[in-house]
């Protein structure tokens, strides 16, 4: 018989495995990464550059080197970013990237009441839809306010289901009332419109498939980011732990008193919760000049 002779049963054996790898290697899920990045003012801003103050200045040249080389080091799939200017200055990146070799061809950008500094998205797989919610309000010291930077929705196929992105960036701590010191009201008032909407949307997070990501201006324990995590019994999102390569836990430096702490956050619905994979923030040297914040990145299983 054929399979009584050696050199057939090592070729079978061989075939055999090679089929076996490879049913291991199709079956074996996929990922997906999403990083979240302030970039710190990539558009017009007084600044100090080269030691001199200046007024409406870009973003020096060295520091956006800093920044695509961080971006390049993130490798991200979707890369939701905070303080960028308009569309030309998402155009700039997007084309500077690619000449450095990070191809993202697809973008949108929100450009909400804050005229300055806008959220965006970046990103080398298809966004389905875009959504830029520019309309939340909210009740705030007698009046009615509206979220200054709006909240950037973007909808992905992913793995034969749909997966929604949600980007937010909530107002910063200068403020000029004094009946609303760090403006701690106002920046609670805008997670909670957020999280409203969030939730006309997703009435379910148990089943629904999101996430929340980007730079709230508070620590996790504060009141505006556990609005985005739960209403009532309703839970909304689940805060994900991270650490850079040396274990610490923070995500901005605040040159002024030299602190540092954790404001940017990525928060994951129920539903998604069983597919990440790790959590964690980057902390190459070149986040030192890039930015004052650091990026988080989360990978996730697709289906």
């Amino acid at each position: 018989m054929l399979l009584g002779n050696p050199v057939v049963r090592f070729a079978v054996s061989f075939c055999l495995l090679g089929l076996f790898a490879a049913k291991v290697f199709a079956a074996a899920p996929a990922t997906l990464t999403v990083a979240t990045y302030n970039v710190e003012n990539y558009t017009l801003a007084n600044r100090v550059a080269d030691g001199v103050y200046r007024q409406d200045y870009p973003k020096p040249e060295a520091e956006k080197a800093a920044l695509r080389a961080v971006i390049r080091r993130l490798n991200a799939d979707v890369l939701a970013l905070q303080e960028v200017g308009g569309p030309p200055y998402l155009a700039e990146l997007q084309r500077d990237l690619k000449g450095a070799g990070l191809d993202y061809p697809y973008a949108a950008v929100l450009e909400a009441a804050d005229d300055v500094r806008h959220v965006a998205v970046l990103a080398r797989v298809p966004l389905k839809s875009v959504v830029r919610h520019t309309n939340l309000t909210f009740k705030y010291l007698g009046g009615v306010a509206t979220v200054k930077r709006g909240l950037l929705e973007v909808r992905l196929a992913v793995g034969g289901s749909e997966w929604t992105v949600f980007v937010v960036h909530l107002k910063s701590k200068l403020t000029e009332r004094p009946d609303d010191p760090e403006a701690a009201l106002e920046r609670a008032g805008e997670a909670e419109a957020v999280r409203d909407r969030v939730l006309q949307l997703f009435p379910d997070p148990a089943s629904a498939k999101f996430l929340i990501v980007g730079d709230c201006n508070e620590a996790r324990d504060e009141r505006p980011v556990r609005a985005l995590l739960a209403r009532g019994k309703t839970v909304i999102a689940e805060w994900l732990p991270a650490t850079d390569s040396r274990g610490e836990g923070w995500s901005y430096f605040y040159k002024k008193d030299g602190s540092y702490t954790r404001i940017d956050h990525v928060l994951v619905s129920p539903g998604l919760r069983p597919q990440v994979v790790t959590a964690r923030i980057e902390d190459a040297p070149e986040t030192l000049q890039a930015s004052d914040h650091r990026p988080l990145v989360v990978t996730l299983w697709t289906e």
